[in-house]
This record gives C-alpha cells, sequence and structure tokens, in this order.
C-alpha cells in the first residue's frame, strides 16, 4: 500500500520538530502537524515551551532579575540611578519578539530541510493513518512511521477554575498588563517558584500555596532547605502543608479580587488575591490523540507506553516528550526526537535516563543530575560527599552574588559520580559540565585533576571534587 511519508511527526515542540528535522536530515520523507495558532491565527512552531513555557518565561526571568538588580543591587558597584521606572508593555513586547523570532526560526529550519508542515488537529488512526482536521477540511495521510509528539498542558483545578484573567494557569501569568498588588500561586514546583519569582522582583506580594509537607523533595535536601531559607528572604511567602480548598472570585468596591480559602495544620485560612497562578503540574495531551482502533496502551495517569526505545504497543508508532514516562522537560523530549529518527533509520540510537540534567531558574537558580543524598541513604548505597560554597569563590564575589554552593556525590569505593547538585549563579549552564563528567564514567579525582580557569565560577566543581577527599583548597574542612 502505498504511503504519503516515510515518516509523520503529531506535534511541533521541542520533541516534535527536532525528531522532524533529524528525520529529515537522514532522507525521509517528513510531514510534520501542528495546531497551535498565534493571535493573528497563524500556526506558531515550537509547542508549549517556545509560545508560552520555557522562552517566554525564562524572557521575563531575565528583564525581571535585571530590574531587581537595578532596584537592589547596582549601588554595591557604585552605579547610581536618579530614578527607575518599570515599563511593563515594553518588557512584554521584548518577550513576545524572542518568541515571535524562535517560532518564525522553527519554520525556516524545517522549510530548509524539506519537511511538509500541516496544519490542523491530528488524531492517530489504525494502520498508520493520521486525521487532519483544520477547521471545515478534513484530510487523513498514512505513513511508514509515526511520531507522537502532542506534548502537555496545565493541570486544572476544579477548587480553582480558570477565569477572567484573575484565576490564570502558567500561560496567563506570563501575559499580566499590569504587576498585580497581590499575587497567589498555587504549587512551590518549578513552574510556580519561577512565575512567583518574576512577579515578586516586578513589585508583587507573592504567596505560595503547596500541599506537601516537604519543600522541592526532588532537590537535594540541603540545597532545598538553603533555597527554601533564600527565597523567604527575597519575599517570596511560601507555605508548606496549605490544601486549596476553593477559589472563586469576589466583587469588593468594585474591584474583582480572588478569594482563597486553605487549609493547614492549624485550621482553615482565607486571603484575598488580584491575581491566582494555579501551577500544580503537568498533563500529557493524549486524550484526543489516536482512536480507539489505533490500540495504543495508556497508563493510569494518561502516559502512552513506551519501551526503552520510545515504541509503542504498534510496530512504526513512537512517542516522545511529554506523552511518555520520565521527567517533563524538553532536552528530554528533543533528546527523544533524535533517539528515535536513527531507530527509524536503522541505526544506533540510545539515551541514559539517568543523566538528565534539571534546572529552577530563580535566583539563585538550582540544577542537578544524579541522584541526591537522599536518595543514596535510601537505597543504602555507600557515597562520599564534597560541598564548595561560592562565598568562596572569587569570581562569585566579584560579581556581587555568593549565594548557594556545588554539592558532588561520589561512590565511596570506586569514587565515580553518583550526582551533582549546584545553587547559584549560573547554575544551568555549570551543571553541563557534571553531565559531561558523569557520562564519561568520570570519577571526582578526574575532575580534581582537571585544570579550571581562573577566576571562574566552574572553578567550584573543581573544588567541591577536592573536597570529596577533604582537598579543598579555598575552604577549611573538618579533618576526618
Amino acid at each position: 500500500m502505498a504511503t504519503d511519508f516515510d515518516v509523520i511527526v503529531i506535534g511541533a515542540g521541542p520533541a516534535g520538530y527536532v525528531a522532524a528535522i533529524r528525520c529529515a536530515q537522514l532522507g525521509f520523507n517528513v510531514a510534520c502537524i501542528d495546531n497551535w495558532l498565534d493571535e493573528q491565527g497563524a500556526l506558531s512552531l515550537g509547542g508549549t515551551c517556545l509560545n508560552v513555557g520555557c522562552i517566554p518565561s525564562k524572557a521575563l526571568l531575565q528583564s525581571s532579575e535585571l530590574f531587581e538588580q537595578a532596584s537592589h543591587s547596582f549601588s554595591q558597584h557604585g552605579i547610581k540611578l536618579s530614578s527607575l521606572e518599570l515599563d511593563l508593555e515594553t518588557m512584554m513586547a521584548r518577550k513576545n519578539k524572542i518568541v515571535s523570532e524562535l517560532t518564525s526560526g522553527i519554520g525556516a529550519l524545517l522549510k530548509a530541510n524539506k519537511v511538509k508542515v500541516i496544519t490542523g488537529t491530528a488524531k492517530l488512526l489504525a494502520d498508520k493513518k493520521v486525521e487532519v482536521v483544520n477547521g471545515k477540511d478534513k484530510n487523513t495521510f498514512s505513513a511508514k512511521n509515526i511520531i507522537i509528539a502532542s506534548g502537555s498542558s496545565s493541570v486544572e483545578l476544579n477548587a480553582a477554575p480558570l477565569t477572567e484573567d484573575l484565576i490564570v494557569d502558567s500561560t496567563g501569568a506570563l501575559s499580566f498588563e499590569s504587576v498585580p498588588s497581590k499575587v497567589g500561586v498555587i504549587g512551590a514546583g518549578v513552574i510556580g517558584l519561577e512565575l512567583g519569582s518574576v512577579w515578586r522582583r516586578l513589585g508583587s506580594e507573592v504567596t505560595v500555596l503547596e500541599a506537601q509537607d516537604v519543600f522541592l523533595p526532588m532537590v537535594d535536601l540541603k540545597i532545598a532547605r538553603d533555597a527554601q531559607r533564600l527565597y523567604k528572604k527575597q519575599g517570596l511567602d511560601i507555605k508548606l502543608n496549605a490544601r486549596l480548598l476553593q477559589a472563586q472570585i469576589k466583587t469588593v468596591n468594585k474591584i474583582k479580587q480572588v478569594e482563597v480559602s486553605y487549609q493547614d495544620e492549624t485550621g482553615d485560612h482565607l486571603c484575598e488575591f488580584d491575581k491566582l497562578i494555579v501551577a500544580v503540574g503537568r498533563k500529557p495531551n493524549t486524550d484526543y490523540i489516536f482512536d480507539d482502533e489505533a490500540e495504543l496502551i495508556l497508563d493510569e495517569r494518561g502516559f502512552i507506553h513506551v519501551n526503552d526505545k520510545c515504541e509503542t504497543s504498534q510496530p512504526g508508532v513512537y512517542a516522545i516528550g511529554d506523552v511518555v514516562r520520565g521527567p517533563m522537560l524538553a532536552h528530554k523530549g528533543s533528546e527523544e526526537g533524535m533517539m528515535v529518527a536513527e531507530l527509524i533509520a536503522g541505526n544506533h540510537g540510545v539515551i541514559n535516563y539517568d543523566l538528565i540534567p534539571s534546572v529552577i531558574y530563580t535566583h539563585p537558580e538550582i540544577a542537578w543530575v544524579g541522584k541526591t543524598e537522599q536518595q543514596l541513604k535510601a537505597a543504602g548505597e555507600s557515597y562520599k560527599a564534597g560541598m564548595f560554597p561560592f562565598v568562596a569563590s572569587g569570581r562569585a564575589k566579584a560579581h556581587g552574588d555568593t549565594s548557594g554552593m556545588v554539592k558532588i556525590l561520589s561512590h565511596s569505593e570506586t569514587d565515580r559520580i553518583l550526582g551533582v547538585h549546584i545553587m547559584g549563579l549560573n547554575a544551568s549552564e555549570l551543571i553541563s559540565q557534571a553531565v559531561t563528567a558523569m557520562a564519561l564514567g568520570a570519577s571526582t579525582e578526574d575532575i580534581a585533576l582537571t585544570v579550571f580557569a581562573h577566576p571562574t565560577l566552574s572553578e567550584a566543581i573543581h573544588e567541591a571534587a577536592l573536597a570529596v577527599d577533604n582537598r579543598a583548597i579555598h575552604i577549611v574542612q573538618k579533618k576526618p
């Protein structure tokens, strides 16, 4: 039976467009289907990440951090400002311009690689056919291989329905037209902390309600505790073990506000916000992505079941990114797209899921890869730990930002690096050195024997490796 394409990719986010481009590079006839439209109704490629996620949030984090530095830190550098004014409209316009440039760039890359871009909502049918609906138009295409990369959406809460630009998800929180006086955030995860940080820096009073009684449980315990202390010092009011009961719109003196009731160990509480951001996680976009006759298998959380090669239960049908197991991270999805393209071509493709770095882009940044100390303890694995604080870093002092540390965990017998945890300036960039070292099976001795440029922030990784065996030079360590 003739097919229209060698490969059809459903979704043009970081997983999908990367898969499409790599398949095209390998000589396949490829189509990529997406239905994300901008305000003018034109197709906007890049998925959640480029349109309303990673990129616009980082643009606002950068802008808001500069505003805070100008407000509070420039004076220590001898820079005096006679006045300071926030132009939120220009800040948002810059964010939108960055998004537009990058999304159009994805379109140019797909075109250059001769990928056929199809606008519409896709549904996988039986026999590797894909139905695409675009308004009143409906077409069906077939392919030898299908890659599902339909991404994820924000989880909504029945207790806090999205309402009137007052109760919003992460998308709405990126587009406020003015700085709210009081902002509430439901969820103290990565998204909640980043968005809360943006609006706190710009002048909002921010309260974060987190249902769990442990702050950032996926982060190394010491770093999580230090981060919580620093966030509190900055002005983020983080309330743990705070379970949302209800959020509703109230009108007071003709002004609409969000009234939030929540419960903690001390009882029930009531508070009012100008805006409420619901950031309690994301769910895979699998509700309508395939027909029953396609016979794909979903787990209890709605993720498509795949093996370690991202193959579904149907031959020639793959799923990658946020619709499958593993962390919902753009770089994880992109690497899965690369792997699947190679596998379709008959080449070798593999991902080490133990070495996918994670980052929280607050200030200070938090980044980590590998095991945490609490995970090693729970597993009964023998390990050593070395830490180096940025307060002892010459480059950090010159920058005027010495918060945080580097922490390295290694096996007590083999010295193989088991985990690296960084909190501090440019942690998102520094963590790549750790990922590379661990991917090559490095030991802390290997890092200790590596020459690092001076003065740099990366020297903290070198010193932390030395500290594992009590050999750090620029801090005083307790004798073993």
